[in-house]
């Protein structure tokens, strides 16, 4: 067989010749493992002379070994794994000695075996215990998860057959056929790889921690929190403890590197969980218990023999809420919070500014569908898209979205609802006003322009600093997106790559805030004033003591009924000398159409969609300034009912007319004022609605760019419809459509960008 695909190959030669971006690769099914075998090593041989070496160095590299593995030149591949490290060192990578170490391993293995001085087992093994041998528990914790599948092996397999449906008509592209055989070497590796690997992290694991897995803390109500510990074997006397507390429980030991983490870090480690979750048999009701049972679990950590009496927290999304949560009766062994991305419940999860969002909905079922998480329905796009959509175009009620699924009434969604104030069902759940004042402990806050919490973590800081002129409360913001700004940011976020200064470790500073905090060490470095933030396209950090300092200049802009000489209405400087409008109808009866402000998972556009939306776009800059803050303004408009929701988007167009987005605001008007309570528009008369609490940005705009604002109703499958009755929009209906949205935008409507020049 393998004489025939040679000689197969050996034939078509010429036509990869003759189409360089195509390479020959016979139709094989994944199943036929002897003739893919031996077909993917052919294949691999070939491309690896036509991988471009001169342009991103750990590209080729990496492309480069797995290509020699699929080959069988192993001795090659580790030394291309060897000049990966080489390029690394010195770098942001962490620890570059160990990169790519699983794959290393491998060839180490296989020469062993082809040698035939062990088998691939005994080699594999043997190396891997003198590897682990050497290395601290923070270098045993990071490549540890190395070894395993993130996903499955399932999920790589189904990689590698997509790889495979690609080939067509006995070729494929030279992009294609390198994917293919990452994908086939990911697959091979890992199939033999883990098995083996299992029982030895297992091993080395029990070398290194005392863990407790199965802890059951009973709270003074009579509830029960689910619990893990964690400490070193080699602990000599009392430790401070790193607490992080969660709805995301996962059964062991799936999520036993959150626990082992601090330990690796130099502290006793505790992982809780929400009351209903893990092995707590009381039901779950996310965000309503968990700042009691954060004081709870610190009473009990204080009075073991491995705890020196102090606390520190940190995390992200919900476990920055539960921070926060635990703050409102302060602990006195409390001694430090890193809240990252955090949520805020009732101002940006599961309404922001008063808008209910669907993207929670699912999530609901995520977190409470059983004692863990509920990876399979929650991961089910198309389910999700499909209830939103069916919603959407059946008019009904909002209330009744969880109908829709077939099962049955949703408790916590329907709960959720009953509240659309931020009232004192929320306010119980986090510090409220002057609250805010008692808490007297240093707090480090992180989060990212693009980070769907950073409206909760902004609450939170601006909150803390109103109500604590004192307030010891740094903050950290850069370019990144949810996951990003609580450990590791992506290099490349929604298609944009970041500065390179702002690739920086943050879960490197959250250990270096605890070492200030907890072992008298020194102050990130980054940590330079009170606000710190990275101006995009500037690579440059700016450390400034306020919020308010972030820009030096307030520029206000109208919402002008004149047109531009580019596409859409003038954004102005000038104060408008004639009131007049721009008139928009909104049809909710209408399910053809859609009006929102959503954009998709990037942050440049070569094309703005404005979601029907109305533009406007101011003159070109002739310096070069830099956004930096929050935008906000007024909006003076006049509308024939007595409510209505609407967004404002913020984008750069950029000199070569592509789109760079920066920021945006939606919210309801009727509680735009206030929004505990509720105050509606009268129909007919002219109403000046402020709004403010938008996200944060901060980028470098060239000499010739432009401001760009898309001004919208809401009309979407996304989030609630107000349909602009007055009654509970969660209670509207498209039998409340009848008559459309008309909405006057007068030109004195404006916006204000805080720059610096």
């Amino acid at each position: 067989m393998k004489s025939l695909i040679l000689l197969i190959w050996m034939c078509l030669f010429l036509k990869m010749n003759l189409f360089p971006q195509q390479v020959f690769f016979p139709q094989i099914q994944a199943a036929d493992t002897n003739t893919l075998t031996s077909a993917m090593s052919l294949l691999a041989n070939d491309i690896i002379t036509l991988c471009n070496s001169d342009s991103d160095k750990n590209k080729y590299l990496g492309n480069l070994f797995m290509l020699q593995m699929v080959a069988g030149k192993y001795e090659r591949a580790i030394g291309s794994i060897q000049a990966i490290r080489a390029l690394n060192k010195g770098g942001n990578a962490k620890y570059p000695d160990l990169m790519a170490v699983q794959y290393e391993m491998f060839c180490k293995a296989k020469l062993m075996e082809q040698s035939r001085k062990q088998s691939f087992a005994e080699a594999f093994k043997s190396d891997f215990k003198k590897v682990f041998s050497n290395l601290n528990d923070k270098e045993a914790l990071h490549i540890s998860t190395a070894f395993m599948t993130r996903t499955g092996l399932d999920d790589l397999q189904k990689d590698l057959e997509r790889s495979i449906d690609k080939i067509m008509d006995d070729s494929i592209e030279i992009t294609d056929a390198i994917n293919l055989c990452r994908n086939y070497n990911l697959f091979q590796v890992f199939k033999i790889i883990e098995p083996l690997a299992k029982p030895l992290l297992a091993e080395d694991e029990q070398n290194r921690y005392i863990i407790e897995d199965s802890l059951l803390i009973k709270t003074s109500d009579g509830s029960h929190i689910s619990a893990w510990a964690a400490r070193t074997t080699e602990i000599t006397e009392p430790q401070s403890t790193i607490l992080q507390f969660s709805i995301y429980a996962r059964p062991y030991p799936v999520g036993i590197s959150r626990l082992k983490d601090p330990v690796g870090n130099g502290y006793a480690s505790v992982v809780a969980y929400t009351r209903g979750k893990g092995n707590s048999p009381d039901e779950v009701f996310p965000y309503e218990h968990d700042g009691q049972d954060v004081n709870e679990v610190i009473d009990w950590i204080i009075k073991q023999p491995w705890s020196n009496g102090k606390v520190a927290m940190f995390g992200g999304s919900y476990n920055g809420f539960t921070q926060w949560a635990s703050t409102k009766n302060l602990h006195p062994a409390l001694k430090t919070i890193v809240p990252s991305a955090s949520a805020a419940p009732g101002l940006d999860v599961p309404m922001t500014n008063n808008v209910v969002m669907s993207f929670v909905f699912p999530w609901t079922y995520y977190v409470s569908n059983n004692k863990y998480l509920d990876d399979g329905d929650y991961n089910n796009i198309a389910f999700w898209d499909s209830v939103n959509t069916k919603w959407y175009a059946m008019g009904k009620p909002y209330r009744l979205l969880d109908s829709i699924t077939g099962r049955g009434t949703n408790k916590i969604f329907q709960r959720w609802l009953e509240h659309p104030d931020y009232d004192k069902y929320w306010q119980d759940m986090i510090p409220y006003k002057e609250e805010f004042g008692k808490i007297n402990i240093p707090v480090l806050t992180t989060t990212g322009y693009y980070d769907g919490g950073q409206i909760g973590a902004m609450h939170y800081y601006r909150e803390h600093l109103l109500y604590n002129k004192n307030a010891i409360h740094y903050l950290l913001i850069g370019p990144y997106g949810h996951y990003g700004s609580q450990s590791v940011p992506d290099p490349v976020y929604n298609g944009y790559r970041i500065d390179p200064v702002a690739n920086i470790s943050i879960h490197d500073i959250i250990y270096q805030w605890f070492d200030f905090i907890l072992k008298d060490s020194v102050k990130p470095s980054i940590l330079k004033d009170k606000v710190n933030f990275e101006v995009m396209g500037s690579n440059e950090w700016k450390h400034v003591p306020s919020l308010d300092s972030m820009g030096n200049q307030l520029i206000t802009l109208y919402l002008s009924d004149n047109r531009s000489e580019a596409k859409g209405y003038k954004l102005s400087e000038e104060k408008p000398a004639h009131n007049n409008y721009l008139l928009q109808q909104v049809n909710f009866a209408d399910r053809s159409t859609i009006n929102n402000y959503n954009h998709e998972n990037q942050i440049i556009y070569d094309t703005l969609d404005t979601g029907n939306g109305i533009t406007f776009i101011s003159d070109p800059v002739l310096d070069e300034i830099s956004i930096n803050g929050a935008f906000s303004g007024e909006l003076k408009v006049e509308i024939n009912k007595t409510d209505m929701d609407f967004s404002l988007v913020l984008y750069e167009l950029m000199p070569d007319g592509r789109y760079f987005y920066l920021s945006y605001f939606m919210g309801r008007a009727s509680y735009a004022k206030n929004i505990s309570s509720r105050r509606l528009l009268h129909p007919g008369q002219i109403e000046n609605i402020p709004f403010w609490n938008s996200y944060i940005t901060s980028k470098k705009l060239t000499k010739g760019s432009r401001l760009v604002v898309v001004l919208n109703i809401n009309k979407s499958p996304n989030e609630q419809i107000n349909y602009g009755t007055g009654k509970d929009v969660s209670d509207e209906s498209i039998q409340d459509a009848e008559t459309p949205l008309q909405v006057k935008w007068y030109n004195s409507s404006y916006v204000t960008i805080p720059i610096r020049q």
